[in-house]
């Protein structure tokens, strides 16, 4: 690497071309970065003692070596921005060089001819700056003072007209702006190819504050090592339509998002990256993942991405699929979308059904907001959505994913239609995030003609007011104020109007009977049980809260599998693999064992193979093979590993054997069952440790 302070109006001399590679992001600086370059260039001008202003560093390396021109080629791989908005500046002072009458010690032609164009060269070799994707076309006009094509580059227009502007303002002496452009300077850095690893330097760079995103260092590892014919058509195949589909909906941060939920569900183990460490994450993903070209890892990253904006900008051209997606999004479920990401792979693959889709999509929406109105902590969640689909039966998909998530227990469970009822009745919904969206679930329960609920405001039946009118003092009894404390903001209490200023404080019977806006009067079907009523009290509160707890249960429904018979089906696969071994007291044996280690975490899976039973974390961490004298047990770890006080465990290294690991228990009698789940903790630990 050679590093050189140098004047940029000399760097720029000279018969040269910058190419700013396929893979660095589009031209970004905003007026507000012009301002500042601007305020400083004409401080500067202004300032007689000031000997030049630094203005970083421009960092390149010859392209030479893939493409032979006659006009030496510099891919740039740090400083495009100061680059193309100084050359839009001298753009700018050119066109103005050529309209003012005063005189000067340059001109318009040789700002371009020395700084702008080679102007004896033909065709894109005359251009000293040579963008990349959209901004090229719009920059080349730009400079050439030529009509803009019809997809313009933003930034590139308004930062050459404010520049423009500024330039016209009568109190702008243009000799002073020539001065603070001559006394410009930057480190000229050049990278011998043989020597210097640009990404290793770009990284430097970028890691002392260069505002790029966590997308733009991602899209610049990926890009920046291959050839340029591999570069372009890696990047017009996968990335750039990628970039594409994010830019038309959000921000970059999306991207990052979307890029930490794709190593989530790549991670063997369910782990999560930060969200300002996904650069770094990806780094080690790709590094591991030897044996896969760059292609293969950018096609897959690609696949998945369309899954991402499908369900995060809802673009799903299903109609039913998309207001699934849309319930969810509302639910602000992020941490669901690593294990929604799969699934949406497996539907596309034809593993699963639409019907299948469908109802794991709902069944997903009912237990966030089952969990939300039960007031359920949601940092489990994210450890749960991250690993669940490993418990998945792709060949029994929807029942088994029923009943994983249905055995989550604590802080993991999918409250049941019991626990949901009692807890929706007495919960403070006014106060409750998803309001909005529970109201419109509630209200269009079973309607083809769907009611828009951000029309309405919800409306208190009893009042808010603490000071309630004698009326409802009589309506609600002696316990008026006990009662009005405990129900105000309950869904019993709580319904949808157009007319809350008109209803107000009323009593029950004028908010019923109002001729506009009346309960009696209104479309809604949250109020026709209010219709008929004569009084409103504790006991029809309560009456309301149960009828709409009970159509709660059916919108958010819990999974329909008995486990009972899901219980009789595992006997009926281990009776079909195991019939002569799993009888009398080794059945007995097997169903104690079996239960204990089931218990040990709700993230144990348990797999039935013909010759074994395993259980398994992230991977199988003890198998037991069935036999007629008992059961032997096979734990996943090396002899030296294990602890165990008793002698109850045998070296198999290299012994041939059913089942993983080195340490083999035999298991007779229900009085080892303490001292065989000391020893299968040990393996249990050693692999839970690496799931978290």
């Amino acid at each position: 690497m050679k590093a050189t302070e140098t004047n940029f109006l000399k760097f720029l001399e000279g018969k040269h071309q910058f190419i700013i590679p396929i893979y660095q992001r589009t031209y970004c600086w905003t007026l507000k970065q012009c301002q500042q370059l601007w305020n400083d260039i004409v401080r500067t001008g202004s300032d007689e003692k000031a000997s030049g202003h630094f203005i970083g560093s421009v960092v390149y390396i010859d392209r030479g070596l893939y493409h032979v021109t006659s006009v030496p080629q510099l891919l740039v791989i740090d400083g495009q921005q100061r680059l193309t908005t100084l050359s839009l500046l001298l753009a700018a002072f050119g066109k103005a060089l050529e309209e003012t009458e005063a005189k000067l010690e340059t001109s318009r032609r040789k700002i371009e001819s020395y700084y702008l164009f080679n102007k004896e060269e033909e065709g894109e070799e005359q251009y000293k700056l040579l963008l990349t994707q959209s901004d090229k076309d719009t920059f080349i006009r730009q400079i050439e003072d030529c009509e803009l094509p019809a997809t313009v580059s933003p930034r590139i227009k308004e930062n050459y007209q404010f520049f423009e502007n500024q330039i016209r303002k009568q109190e702008i002496d243009l000799n002073i702006l020539y001065n603070g452009i001559k006394k410009l300077i930057i480190v000229d850095i050049s990278l011998d190819r043989y020597r210097d690893d640009p990404q290793l330097i770009f990284e430097s760079l970028n890691s002392t504050g260069l505002d790029l995103s966590q997308a733009d260092m991602i899209r610049n590892y990926v890009l920046m090592g291959l050839e340029p014919k591999e570069q372009e058509q890696i990047y017009n195949s996968y990335w750039f339509p990628m970039e594409q589909s994010f830019d038309k909906n959000a921000s970059t941060e999306q991207f990052d998002r979307f890029i930490r939920d794709y190593l989530t569900l790549k991670s063997p183990v369910g782990s999560i990256p930060n969200i300002r460490d996904v650069y770094r994450s990806f780094k080690v993903y790709v590094q591991a993942k030897k044996g896969t070209s760059i292609k293969d890892i950018v096609e897959d990253v690609y696949c998945y991405s369309k899954y991402f904006v499908k369900m995060a900008f809802e673009q799903e051209a299903d109609l039913e699929i998309k207001q699934v997606l849309a319930d969810i999004n509302t639910l602000k479920v992020d941490v669901a979308y690593p294990f929604l990401l799969e699934v949406y792979d497996d539907y596309a693959q034809n593993i699963l059904k639409r019907e299948e889709f469908i109802s794991i999509l709902r069944m997903v929406e009912a237990y966030v907001f089952r969990r939300a109105v039960c007031g359920i902590p949601t940092n489990s969640m994210n450890k749960n959505f991250a690993t669940i689909s490993r418990e998945i039966d792709r060949e029994n998909y929807l029942e088994s994913l029923q009943i994983a998530l249905i055995r989550k227990g604590a802080y993991q469970r999918f409250p049941d239609d019991e626990e949901f009822r009692r807890e929706f009745v007495v919960k403070d919904i006014y106060k409750f995030r998803n309001r909005n969206y529970l109201f419109r679930k509630l209200e269009n329960y079973q309607r083809k003609e769907l009611v828009n609920i951000e029309e309405y405001t919800v409306e208190h039946i009893i009042p808010q007011n603490l000071k309630l009118s004698l009326e409802w003092q009589a309506d609600l009894g002696e316990d008026w104020k006990e009662i009005q404390a405990k129900y105000l903001h309950t869904i019993g209490n709580l319904t949808l109007t157009g007319y809350n200023p008109e209803l107000s404080d009323r009593p029950f019977i004028e908010k019923r009977d109002m001729q506009n806006g009346g309960f009696a009067d209104s479309p809604l079907r949250l109020n026709q049980g209010l219709r008929n009523l004569k009084h409103w009290n504790e006991i029809e509160i309560n009456k309301r809260a149960v009828l709409l707890a009970n159509n709660a249960v059916k919108i958010w429904s819990f999974p329909a599998v008995n486990l009972e018979t899901e219980n009789l089906k595992v006997n009926q696969i281990l009776r079909s693999h195991h019939a002569e071994t799993l009888q009398g007291e080794t059945l007995k044996l097997f169903e104690v064992i079996r239960l204990r280690i089931l218990n040990l975490d709700a993230s144990v899976r348990e797999d039935f193979k013909k010759h074994y039973i395993a259980y398994k974390i992230t991977t199988n961490f003890v198998d037991i093979v069935p036999q007629k004298s008992g059961l032997r047990l096979s734990l996943n770890l090396r002899f030296d590993e294990i602890n165990d006080p008793k002698g109850l465990c045998k070296d198999i290294t290299n012994v041939g054997h059913w089942g993983n690991g080195d340490v083999e228990i035999k298991l007779s009698s229900l009085d080892q069952i303490e001292d065989v789940m000391f020893l299968v903790r040990q393996g249990f630990n050693k692999y839970s440790d690496d799931f978290d």
